[in-house]
This record gives structure tokens, C-alpha cells and sequence, in this order.
């Protein structure tokens, strides 16, 4: 049976539908086959805390280091940025091998200033991220009958006053046996075991297996003092390690060493390889989500049903009938006019300061068409989160090439404001690429220094921010100028009324204006609340956040509210016959920015109460300002473009002289 090309396209259209509603991901890496007795590195990155959002190397504690010594891996752009520093480590496991009572090391005699920082990183909370194969360690809590999932481990804990390390750990590596058909099959390619690498001597006829699930236990146990001065790394340690979570017993004291410990077993899972990230991205509170969009639907079509009978019952009627009059009582209409009519020969003034809001559109279509793409590729699975870091340099690249977008927009506007001038498009454009980017510099150089000062790993380095001014002036700068020239070659929209050179008086109005215009913003932000709060999680309480698909849905539900406010609001002011829409259609869905700071600061307040110190509630502040000036400027230019085309719309419809 044969099916059309429309019928094919209507499937593909759907299946792409349903499967972004899911946010499903694609693997991030290809599998790795390992046999029996093949080697496995573990790996570990910073270690991070909720109480002080300040990562630091896991090497800055007094913990073993490997024999052949410390090494960093290969980290993309994204990495650096969000401050992870992975270094390999001295635990080393054989596949499919169980081994326990495996001696590590034993640290030197902590030192005052190396005892006070064990304590201050267990009072504050800070957790251990272990990797192995590409999959952070699990840790499993048992309260009230749940189990509660983490990631990492604690670094010790306080109890009654005294100080205890996890220095025992038990390991369990989860393992699915690789089989060939249901890999090629995955890949969906033929040769697709050609293709998966392959560790040691594991040849395609080796039986091997694959890492699937890596989950940790964490100890605290008190070894013998004359048994370890004997051994020597990897050595068996010679009597029974019992590993009890619940109970602690190595506490920490100034001028004691450390011994370290660990055990590992494998444990065959049932569990396929595309799915092993399944356990970290279960997605919690699904109905909260479809609640969300839900609601928001229902803004959408309460705002759109206002727009539908405010236009059709005012606006056409208005027009018909003007339409209906012959010349001599359109003339007498002409001396009677009320209303958004009254404007006519003022609506197209040039706005106060043109050339920022040029700028700040040209920006917020950079910032909009970044988040668009880069929502839209991770629901789609490019950007999963066993490739750490490819979220932010997709983001950071986007935005780069998307500044032909900015230049061009914002040339063109500034060409229209002034009918057709090409003069200054250059400095426009110019202005355009360093004045979001500036901003955020500033910002984010200051916020550096403070995690320089705390010696984090979150800073920055020297070098990287040397690269990023040099993507920043060699290909965002020249883009957004190839942009600018293109839009002073284009053809300015052409306004469809004549300007007054006297400006109109814009009669006394019974309400300030702005309030009505910051008030507006509420009705996006109710749209955005519910999905803000798994965002900050994600970004502040180290839960990984991958429901991309209602992220997408819930970006377009925006984007449709602040075009019907700042419409609304446009129309409004027009009918009481101020002309001055242009900065206040801006800020109108823009304003959304306000309450999502506030936002922020009730976060910060109620769910981050326990945020130590005042450099981590200066760099969450600092971040949230950041992030709400990108929303404002992106929201922003939304509610400007859209009531820009109606009001060019509304006074194309009919001619007044």
C-alpha cells in the first residue's frame, strides 16, 4: 500500500510532537565493551555543596592521590564554565571482578590549617562526585519507607561535636552483558559493531560487558593503626571492613593521619545501555508539568479571546464603517475623531533614545533565537547530559552566530525609525555586539574575582577568559556587523502615515501609565512560575533538569502571552490617546523580568535558607541578575515587534489625512 508525500510528512510531523512532549535524549557517547579483568578508572570532579554553591578541586582535601599522579581530563568549553574539574583518581576496579578490603592510603599527620578545612567542608556540607565510565556515583537514602537518590557522597559528618570522614567506600558497579544484534539494532546501523569501541582484548567474538549503573556507600571506619603502617597501596587489608552507613567511627584530629579504603562488586542488570541514564533523569512531578501547561493554555486563550473581541468588535467595526462614508463625511468623520484615530499623524514619532531600543531588540533576538534553537535540539535529545558541558557551548556558540540575526534586525529598525538613513549603521551594530556581552562580562569578571578569592574552581581561568573575548570580538563582533550590512541594504519599512513635525499633546491620564506597563508583566511570568522553580533546582540544588520537550512547549507559551499583552496594552494606550507606545510595548511583556528577580530573591530566602556566607548569596544575586536581564531583553522584544506590526497593521487599514 502505498502511502502519500503529505501523509508521510503528517506522521514524521506528529511522531517529532509526541517525542518532544517526552524530552527523550540520545545517548551521549557510544558504548564501551569491556571483558572480564579489563581495567576501569574511576574519575572524580569538584566537590560541590547546596549550602554554598562553591565548588572546589576534590584534590584541595587531604584525600589519596594516584601513584602515577594527578591528571586533569579533557574539558570542553561548557565544563570549565560551569566549574567541573575532572582528575583521575586512585580507585581502580577490574571488570567483573569483586575485591573488598582494598587498602588505598594513608594520609600524613593533618595539619591545623588541613583539619579546619576538613571541618569547615563537613560543616558545610559538601559532597564527593565520582565517576566511572561516564555515569556519576548514586547514593541511595532510605527515609520514611522512600528512597531518597543523590549523587555523590558527603565528605564526613558532625555529630555531637565531633568530626567524622567517610573514609571507607563500597562500590557497586552495575553491568549488562554485551550483546551484539541488540546494540546494532540501538545504533540503528548494520555495522554498528564495528563501530563501538572496544577496551583491552576485547575482540567482536570476546563475551564482554558494559557499565550500566554505578552506585556508592560511603563508611566511616576506624583502621588499625600498626596493620597500616604494612601496607602498601591496593594491598588486602587483613581483617573483616564492615561497612555500616548508619554508624561513623574514623573521626578526624589535628596531627592523626587518614586511612583510606574500599570495596567494589559487580552486579549483573537487566538495565540496556540507552537507558542507564534513566535513574538520574526520572522526571519528577510530570503532572505538575502537564498542570503548567494546562494553565497556561488557559491564559493564553482567556488573553486571546480578549484581543479576538477587542479587534473585531472595535477596531473592523471602527473601520467599516469609516469605510462606508462617502469623502465629504469621512472629511466631517476626520474632524471628529476620537480615540486611537486621533494619534494618526504622532503614532510613528521616533521614540526617546532610538538607537538603545535598536540595540536592545537587535540583542533580545539574539538571546530569543539562542534559547529557541538550543530548547529545541536538547529536546531532541543532541544535548544529553552524559556529554557534560554541551548544553552551555551549544548555548554560547548559538548565540555567537545568531548576531547576523541581531545586526540585521537592528539596522533595520534603526532605518525605519529614521525613514531610510543609512548613515550609522556601523556604530549600531557595533553597539549591538558589546552592549548585552558587555554587560554580562562585567557582570560575570566580578563575580570571578570572588571565586578567585575562595580558590574555587568555579573561577574562570585566565586563559579561558582570554578565548572567550577572542570568540567574542572575532566572530560575534564580525557577525553581527555582516548583519548590520545586510540590513542597511535592505528596504525600511515604510510607514503608512505621515509624521507631524509639531508633536501632539498627549492629554492627562486618570493612571501613571508605567504602572499598568509593570503590572503586565504578571500574566507571563504566571505562565513561566511552575517550570522556574525545577529550573532554579536544577541550577542551585544539583538535580539534573532534562524535560526539555514542556521546556519548548512552555518557551512558546510564553512567547505567545507576551505578544497578546504587549498588543493589548498597545491598543489601550492608543485609545486614550497616548502615542508613546514604543518604550512602554518593550517593557510591557519585559516587565516579566521583575518578577522573576523577585522571584529569585523569595528562592533564595524560603529554599536556599541555608546559603553560607555573603560570597555565595552575592554570586546567586549576581546570577539572577544575569539571568533576568536576558529574559528582559528577550520577552522585551517579543512584546515590541508584535505590537509594532499591529500598529503599522492598524494604520495601513485605513488613510487619514
Amino acid at each position: 500500500m502505498a502511502f502519500s508525500d503529505e501523509f508521510k510528512i503528517w506522521v514524521l510531523f506528529i511522531c517529532l510532537v509526541a517525542q518532544l512532549g517526552r524530552g527523550f535524549y540520545l545517548p551521549g557517547s557510544y558504548p564501551h565493551k569491556y571483558v572480564v579483568g579489563d581495567p576501569l578508572s574511576v574519575k572524580v570532579n569538584s566537590i560541590t555543596s547546596v549550602e554554598t554553591e562553591i565548588p572546589f578541586s576534590y584534590y584541595s582535601l587531604p584525600f589519596c592521590k594516584p601513584e602515577e599522579g594527578v591528571k586533569d581530563s579533557a574539558e570542553n568549553l561548557g565544563e570549565l564554565l560551569v566549574g567541573d574539574r575532572i582528575e583521575n583518581s586512585p580507585y581502580k576496579f577490574k571488570m567483573n571482578t569483586n575485591e573488598s578490603e582494598i587498602f588505598l592510603c594513608q594520609t600524613k599527620p593533618l595539619s591545623n590549617e588541613e583539619f579546619s578545612l576538613m571541618k569547615k567542608r563537613i560543616d558545610e556540607m559538601y559532597q564527593v562526585n565520582v565517576i566511572l565510565d561516564n555515569l556519576p556515583a548514586i547514593r541511595y537514602t532510605k527515609k520514611d519507607n522512600f528512597y531518597l537518590r543523590w549523587t555523590g557522597y558527603p565528605v564526613g559528618v558532625k555529630v555531637q561535636e565531633k568530626y567524622y570522614v567517610f573514609n571507607h567506600l563500597k562500590f557497586t558497579v552495575l553491568i549488562h552483558k554485551y550483546e551484539e544484534t541488540n546494540v546494532a539494532g540501538v545504533m540503528g546501523t548494520g555495522d554498528a559493531a564495528e563501530m563501538i569501541p572496544t577496551v583491552g582484548n576485547s575482540g567482536p567474538g570476546i563475551p564482554g560487558y558494559m557499565v550500566v549503573g554505578f552506585e556508592v556507600v560511603p563508611c566511616s571506619f576506624q583502621h588499625n593503626v600498626e596493620s597500616v603502617k604494612k601496607l602498601k597501596t591496593y594491598s588486602k587489608y587483613p581483617s573483616g571492613i564492615k561497612c555500616e552507613p548508619t554508624t561513623v567511627a574514623m573521626s578526624i584530629n589535628e596531627n592523626e593521619p587518614i586511612a583510606f579504603s574500599y570495596e567494589v562488586s559487580f552486579v549483573e542488570s537487566d538495565i540496556k545501555w540507552p537507558s542507564r541514564w534513566d535513574a538520574y533523569l526520572k522526571m519528577e512531578g510530570a503532572k505538575v508539568h502537564w498542570f503548567s501547561i494546562l494553565n497556561s493554555l488557559m491564559v493564553i486563550t482567556f488573553l486571546a479571546g480578549i484581543v479576538l473581541v477587542i479587534f473585531l468588535r472595535t477596531v473592523r467595526r471602527d473601520l467599516s464603517r469609516y469605510e462606508e462614508l462617502d469623502k465629504e463625511a469621512q472629511a466631517q468623520m476626520n474632524e471628529e475623531l476620537s480615540g486611537w484615530k486621533l494619534v494618526v499623524a504622532d503614532v510613528f514619532r521616533a521614540p526617546s533614545n532610538p538607537t538603545l531600543l535598536c540595540v536592545m531588540v537587535g540583542d533580545g533576538v539574539q538571546i530569543l533565537g539562542m534559547a529557541v534553537v538550543t530548547i529545541l535540539f536538547a529536546a531532541l535529545g543532541f544535548m544529553s547530559p552524559a556529554s557534560r558541558g554541551t548544553l552551555l557551548t551549544g548555548m554560547l556558540f548559538f548565540y555567537m552566530f545568531l548576531g547576523i540575526a541581531a545586526g540585521y534586525v537592528a539596522v533595520r529598525l534603526w532605518r525605519t525609525i529614521f525613514c531610510g538613513n543609512v548613515n550609522g549603521w556601523v556604530s549600531v551594530s557595533w553597539r549591538v555586539a558589546c552592549f548585552f556581552p558587555g554587560i554580562a562580562f562585567l557582570i560575570l569578571t566580578t563575580l570571578n574575582f570572588l571565586l578567585w578569592g575562595s580558590h574555587s574552581t568555579g573561577a574562570i581561568p585566565f586563559s579561558l577568559f582570554v578565548v572567550l573575548i577572542l570568540l567574542w570580538f572575532c566572530i560575534s563582533v564580525p557577525l553581527t556587523l555582516i548583519g548590520g550590512y545586510f540590513g542597511a541594504k535592505a528596504p525600511h519599512i515604510e510607514y503608512p502615515v505621515r509624521t507631524n513635525q509639531i508633536p501632539r499633546e498627549i492629554p492627562a491620564q486618570n493612571y501613571p501609565s508605567w504602572l499598568l506597563v509593570l503590572g503586565a508583566g504578571t500574566l507571563p511570568f504566571g505562565t513561566l512560575f511552575i517550570e522556574l522553580f525545577f529550573i532554579m533546582s536544577s541550577i542551585w540544588m544539583g538535580r539534573v533538569y532534562y524535560v526539555f520537550g514542556f521546556l519548548f512547549v512552555v518557551l512558546i507559551l510564553l512567547v505567545v502571552v507576551c505578544a497578546e499583552v504587549s498588543l493589548v496594552l498597545t491598543y489601550m494606550h492608543l485609545c486614550v490617546e497616548d502615542y508613546k507606545w514604543w518604550w512602554k510595548s518593550f517593557f510591557a511583556s519585559g516587565s516579566v523580568a521583575i518578577y522573576i528577580f523577585l522571584y529569585s530573591i523569595n528562592y533564595l530566602v524560603f529554599d536556599l535558607k541555608s546559603l553560607n556566607g555573603p560570597v555565595s548569596a552575592t554570586l546567586y544575586l549576581g546570577y539572577s541578575l544575569f539571568m533576568v536581564l536576558a529574559i528582559m531583553l528577550a520577552t522585551g522584544t517579543v512584546g515590541f515587534l508584535s505590537s509594532f506590526w499591529f500598529v503599522h497593521y492598524l494604520f495601513s487599514s485605513v488613510k487619514l489625512d
